[in-house]
């Protein structure tokens, strides 16, 4: 029996998808360029044309189509001093159930002084029974601009589907200058659909994202609270110690992403890339 599931976690491990990128952008006479780029596994990375040089922008792709249970992705992108970097997905990540282990997904940013990142990927849609935990590291210098965004949809309704059950860590850690300045752990395990379905999670809301914006002030409040008239779904921002975090609810991933695109239009002085037009 032991050599029986021994072979059957060699064979699982070795069905399981890992990927990495590794991504370094310069800035020569107001131009942002690749200095090096390192790909491992099923992740991709690959540079549309963009509007304006002093940005770069940068896709990720994952050709494995999804991940599972046991799927390892690493992400670690470094923008040195005057630098500007957009990044974003092909398309939306989904998660598929696990009856095992986790779907590990490590994000590390490392934003150099004068150096600018707008960390925009597309929706992550959950199935149910998934087993994610994820985190996202944050190095920014003195100087440093970023503009994170995150957006989760439990299950996609118009299919049918639902999150009934699942787990999901998803922890974030921001530090300037070495000083942390923003810690955020969400943890929701077991019922999620029950524990959604509560007022102080999300009141019956499938679809939420977070915006994290550094340096911030009242000003993004403002123009924030200023498109109030205009969202389909719940809204609220606020600031603090440099830095604004805006947290978005909606009943459906479309009302989702309409608030989310004018959240991040309001906040943002550059276009959202073009695949969030498609």
């Amino acid at each position: 029996m032991t050599a029986i599931s021994s072979l059957s976690s060699a064979t699982f491990a070795g069905n399981r998808a890992v990927g990495q990128i590794a991504l370094a952008v310069d800035a020569a006479h107001g131009i942002s360029r690749r200095q090096r780029v390192h790909e491992a596994g099923s992740l991709r990375v690959r540079f549309p044309n963009a509007d304006r040089p002093d940005t770069l922008e940068a896709v990720i792709v994952n050709t494995a189509g999804g991940m599972t249970g046991g799927d390892r992705f690493g992400i670690d992108v470094a923008i040195n001093a005057g630098a500007g970097l957009t990044v974003t997905t092909a398309a939306a990540e989904k998660i598929y159930r696990s009856l095992g282990p986790e779907t590990e997904i490590v994000v590390k940013l490392d934003i150099a002084r004068g150096a600018r990142l707008a960390w925009l990927p597309q929706e992550t849609i959950l199935f149910d029974q998934v087993r994610l935990q994820r985190s996202i590291d944050v190095a920014l210098a003195p100087g440093a601009q970023l503009l994170l965004a995150e957006a989760m949809i439990f299950g996609r309704a118009a299919m049918g589907e639902a999150v009934q059950s699942g787990e999901l860590t998803d922890r974030w850690r921001v530090r300037v200058d070495g000083a942390l300045v923003f810690a955020e752990t969400v943890r929701l395990e077991g019922a999620l659909a029950k524990q959604l379905a509560r007022r102080a999670v999300a009141a019956g809301g499938v679809a939420v994202a977070s915006i994290l914006k550094v340096p911030g002030d009242e000003a993004d409040v403002a123009a924030i609270r200023a498109l109030a008239e205009g969202f389909g779904g719940e809204v609220a921002a606020s600031a603090w110690n440099g830095q604004t975090v805006a947290r978005l609810v909606a009943q459906d991933s479309a009302t989702l992403r309409r608030d989310l695109m004018a959240v991040l239009t309001a906040l943002n002085p550059l276009a959202l890339p073009r695949l969030w037009l498609n």
